[in-house]
């Protein structure tokens, strides 16, 4: 596998985006691993593990999904200082990039490189996430609760989870898009109406539905 050394992170995402008008991302699974290296890379900015080589080390990032074992970091996300709840544990959050954009930014190229357009139309892409999320629901069939955080799931397990999920976001987001909908935007305002619906002042350790609290 080959590396590319870069300066910066500007550097870096000039070269990927380049990478994806030259059909160097040929596939979804490359696409994916391509998202889960801008994760990596932010990630290791983000934990003081300076990507523009500003303390002296100068990280390897493959186009082709890795990245420089000298460098680990999680590909999944991160753990915030934020508290879960108030029970003391810490919070997890995701990577800063790939933003929901740069996601349907992606997505549209590698559908537009393929004339998929045609097939990728509002009904198709619903029934895509549906099938998607049987998937997701496969991997959890038959073992109960499953507490949060995975324990007892093997790395392999993980990483199959975190792929069919994948899949639903990237069907979610485009779905988004041929419908004209600005997802980041509506989720704000459904959050803000779920608000008004469920305050913590009334519903606070109850699951009632809000038709079923009383004035």
């Amino acid at each position: 596998m080959r590396h590319f050394r870069f300066k910066n992170r500007r550097d870096f995402f000039t070269c990927l985006q380049a990478a994806v008008r030259s059909r160097c991302l040929l596939n979804k699974t490359l696409l994916l691993q391509t998202i889960k290296t801008i994760e990596s890379f932010n990630m290791m900015a983000t934990n003081g593990k300076d990507a523009c080589g500003q303390n002296g080390d100068d990280p390897s990032v493959s186009l082709n999904g890795g990245n420089d074992t000298s460098h680990s970091s999680a590909v999944n996300g991160k753990k915030a200082p934020s508290r879960n709840g108030g029970t003391g544990e810490e919070r997890f959050s995701f990577s800063p990039q790939p933003t929901m954009e740069d996601i349907r930014r992606l997505q549209a190229e590698f559908t537009d490189e393929r004339d998929w357009n045609q097939f990728h139309q509002p009904r198709n892409l619903l029934l895509a996430l549906v099938g998607e999320v049987g998937e997701v629901s496969e991997l959890f069939q038959w073992r109960g609760e499953v507490a949060e955080g995975l324990p007892g799931w093997t790395d392999s397990e993980r990483e199959h989870l975190a792929h069919e999920l994948s899949d639903v976001m990237i069907y979610l987001v485009e779905l988004a898009e041929k419908c004209r909908v600005d997802l980041p935007r509506a989720v704000l305002r459904k959050m803000a109406l779920n608000r008004e619906k469920y305050p913590a002042s009334k519903v606070h350790g109850s699951a009632k539905k809000y038709t079923e609290y009383e004035d």
